[in-house]
């Protein structure tokens, strides 16, 4: 059964993948053209399947308009890594892929991806085919499908991370795309890592249309919720039992972004519906991921993730139909804890005796500058690092991890040696933050946010300073549109860009991210935004209780009024 059975409504893109040929369309013709830097309109489409989307320096558009010439066009190539884990020579080769053809940085996402930006279209084919060398891939990072699926990475939990983050590799691949085309375009009929020759060129899971927007999919390993799990349209929260990993229970229906002035859009936290055993996972994965396939809004593109799909169709029918085509019933969730969505920073030896080193990393832009060499130093630490790997977080943080007793160090020393140990002296205000990549690069973007927040939050430091509290760890969050890639709703302080220079102001979401903050106040400018802050940190901390967290605060005194309605938290 389908809702979307009248053809004639379905939207434009929905057409457009439809007539790909499995996401071919005619993107090597677009390659070919010289005449512009863009693709095809279709093509612009289609290329986010394959991990890719067009952007353009939109500080040199008056500009170049004023010239009489097109946007600077460049693409964005983001790089699926399952769970977070790269090893050195990963690293290494995406270092070099960024020196050769695009911006000399790394991005580290929230989502625990790469990003390179800046790639020119006549440099886009080879940049992938280099990619896909290193054993990594950018098939499905963008587009209407599965996108990387994430895992906890926090290294007290390596007991039974090995054992999930194999589940977390398993779910990635048994749902990655089937089609042949991303070999034919980017590596001229040549396998990408992991596939197979013998496989089908339909599509057994996703169909011709595929999904009707993008799917997420996160592991957790309790207590720590560093990849904000209720924010996903699937969270898998572990849980484990003496001492052994015995199976997940699962949430539906998380998803961040919504758009200013439309009230049927709004961000909302996932629904736990049940617990499966280990060798479930994929199968129920799937199974959900098929529910959102089949009954997904296809007509309107703002409305057709899949937390809108739960609320049109009831959360009740989702989870019976789960079931049926399960062909068994889920197991009543199980009992966790979560204590933090941030990331523990510093040396940190783990159950399996090796040593890991999760260091803060602003705005996730790995660079040099002219205070510190971080991309050079990360980049020596790889050259050296031997058995060892490096761990994208949630937070666009990077661990280095699996360290020997004998490596460490060497390590210690190179991170000594560029400057980056005396750079991770930051409050934990800045620890606890994100920010999106907005402008100058995102399309979307109505304001700063990774430029920004760091200037901002320096300053929101001084005034808990002035009221005694510098210390104290606040989630802050800012993204320059209401999209919410850097999940700006689970901020205890979050911000989300309006107009250049101004920002929705949110407060109330909790420390461990199980519930969302509320609008507090709109079209705010940096001086209106700490006038606003001060005298709500003032009463915080004169008035809170012992071990209280701000978010719990905001919610206790009632600065914010929080409605569990369909816009807020739908936890069960």
């Amino acid at each position: 059964m389908s809702l979307n059975e009248d053809r004639s409504k379905l939207s434009e893109v929905e057409h457009i993948k439809e007539k790909s040929k499995y996401l071919e369309g005619t993107i090597p013709d677009s390659l070919r053209d010289e005449v512009t830097g863009n693709l095809f309109s279709q093509d612009q489409q289609l290329i986010k399947f394959h991990g890719s989307y067009v952007q353009s320096d939109r500080e040199l558009d008056k500009e170049r308009k004023a010239q009489k010439l097109e946007p600077l066009y460049s693409f964005m190539i983001r790089v699926r890594v399952p769970g977070g884990v790269a090893s050195p020579a990963q690293w290494i080769a995406l270092d070099d892929i960024a020196t050769k053809y695009g911006m000399p940085s790394l991005k580290l996402t929230t989502r625990q991806a790469f990003e390179l930006h800046n790639i020119l279209k006549h440099d886009l084919k080879q940049t992938i085919r280099e990619i896909n060398d290193s054993l990594l891939s950018t098939i499905a990072a963008c587009g209407d499908v599965n996108r990387n699926v994430m895992n906890t990475v926090n290294p007290y939990t390596s007991a039974i991370h090995d054992d999930v983050q194999a589940v977390a590799q398993a779910v990635s691949d048994h749902l990655n795309p089937r089609t042949t085309s991303y070999f034919k375009i980017w590596l001229n009929d040549e396998l990408v890592a992991g596939q197979s020759d013998d496989e089908e060129i339909d599509e057994p899971i996703y169909g011709k249309t595929y999904l009707p927007r993008k799917f997420k999919i996160t592991f957790a390993i309790p207590p720590y919720n560093d990849t904000d799990v209720f924010a996903h349209d699937v969270g898998v929260i572990a849980i484990e039992e003496n001492g052994k990993l015995a199976g997940f229970n699962f949430s539906v229906g998380g998803g961040m972004g919504m758009t200013f002035g439309d009230d049927n859009t709004y961000p909302r936290l996932g629904n736990v519906i049940g617990y499966a055993p280990v060798e479930k996972a994929v199968d129920v994965c799937e199974k959900i991921l098929t529910i959102q396939r089949d009954y997904g809004n296809r007509e309107n593109r703002k409305l057709s993730r899949f937390k809108y799909t739960i609320d049109m169709v009831g959360l009740d029918f989702v989870k019976d139909e789960l079931n049926r085509r399960l062909g068994y019933d889920l197991e009543p969730a199980r009992p966790y804890v979560f204590t933090t969505n941030g990331d523990s920073y510093g040396w940190v030896k783990g159950k399996n005796g090796k040593w890991f080193n999760t260091l803060y990393i602003e705005g996730g832009r790995v660079k040099d500058s002219e205070k510190f060499q971080l991309r050079k130093g990360l980049r020596a630490i790889a050259e050296m690092l031997d058995g060892g790997d490096f761990r994208l977080t949630g937070n666009q943080n990077v661990v280095i991890g699996n360290v020997s007793d004998e490596q460490k160090p060497a390590v210690e020393n190179l991170l000594e040696l560029y400057g980056i140990e005396a750079h991770q002296q930051v409050s934990t205000l800045h620890q606890h933050s994100i920010a999106c990549v907005a402008l100058n690069l995102c399309p979307l973007a109505n304001s700063e946010a990774e430029r920004y927040l760091p200037s901002l939050i320096d300053k929101i430091y001084v005034l808990m300073n002035n009221h005694g509290i510098g210390s104290q760890p606040i989630t802050i969050r800012m993204t320059g549109c209401p999209n919410g890639c850097g999940r700006p709703y689970l901020g205890e302080i979050g911000f989300v860009g309006r107009a250049p220079g101004k920002y929705n102001l949110y407060l109330g979401a909790a420390f461990n991210g199980d519930r969302m903050n509320v609008l507090y106040r709109e079209a705010l400018t940096e001086e209106e935004i700490l006038n606003t802050l001060d005298p709500l940190i003032g009463s915080y901390a004169s008035e809170r209780s012992a071990g209280e967290f701000f978010g719990d605060y905001i919610v206790r005194k009632g600065v914010i009024k929080h409605q569990f309605s369909k816009a807020d938290f739908h936890h069960i």
